[in-house]
């Protein structure tokens, strides 16, 4: 396969490259994918390597083996990122979207911080703070609302951090790295569920009477530089039937 340079192995870059299919719609679901003797010819490697990518793109949820005929595309929505896992992707990629994703209604203003806010951020309620928000999509709808939550000086001291459009340059704590010459050094995650309120209902685009009873999964993410700083608090609400997944590498 022609493209960019990809450390991964053989495996990982064949199930991402057909997760990214099914993520962007080109693999609908229903389709067949190639045989795994047509996979191997296409990809060069051994079949055992063409296993073990379908393997886990069956264990993602994004295929099943169907016995006599082959293996089917699944119809499934993909799980939501939290915070840190968007700083991670943005790292790698530049840019904080998921295979398929897209994001729009792109909204910064300079408001006093809530309680809860100014706590994470270890301000004073009240002081301003730049609050932007943005909405994940993918061809399932909303996979996630996400706001952030930035001490005011750095929108001072980078404008666009408090303009309503998508950053340029970076995501905001890549470009307040820049800025201050600070790297993020820490982060601190958090999980959990809450029942659907009003406001909930309102940022995810639902009709609250008619809404699931199932709870929204709300993660958050707080960053700190080298400096001991706190410079962003993020919020993320998970879309309908979203869940929150990740994966990582166990050492025996």
């Amino acid at each position: 396969m022609a493209g960019q340079a990809d450390n991964r192995a053989p495996y990982a870059r064949i199930a991402a490259h057909y997760a990214e299919l099914i993520a962007s719609g080109q693999l609908q679901p229903g389709t067949l994918l190639p045989s795994i003797k047509n996979l191997s010819e296409e990809w060069q490697v051994s079949t055992a390597t063409v296993e073990k990518a379908l393997r886990k793109l069956r264990n993602d949820g994004l295929i099943r083996g169907i016995h006599g005929i082959g293996t089917e595309v699944v119809d499934q929505p993909s799980s939501m990122s939290s915070g840190s896992q968007r700083q991670d992707r943005g790292r790698r990629t530049g840019s904080s979207w998921g295979d398929g994703e897209r994001s729009d209604s792109h909204q910064a203003a300079v408001v006093p911080a809530p309680v809860d806010v100014a706590q994470a951020l270890d301000i004073q309620p009240g002081t301003e703070v730049v609050r932007r928000s943005r909405v994940y999509r993918d061809r399932h709808g909303i996979v996630a609302h996400s706001t952030s939550w930035i001490p005011a000086r750095y929108g001072r001291l980078i404008p666009q951090l408090a303009t309503s459009e998508r950053l340029t340059g970076g995501t905001s704590l890549q470009l307040i790295a820049e800025a201050t010459g600070h790297a993020i050094r820490h982060r601190i995650d958090t999980a959990s569920a809450s029942r659907l309120t009003a406001e909930y209902a309102r940022l995810l685009e639902l009709n609250l009477d008619d809404a699931s009873a199932d709870p929204v999964v709300v993660m958050t993410a707080k960053f700190v530089d080298s400096e001991g700083n706190v410079v962003e608090y993020g919020v993320d609400l998970g879309g309908p039937g979203r869940t929150w997944r990740t994966e990582s590498e166990v050492v025996a």
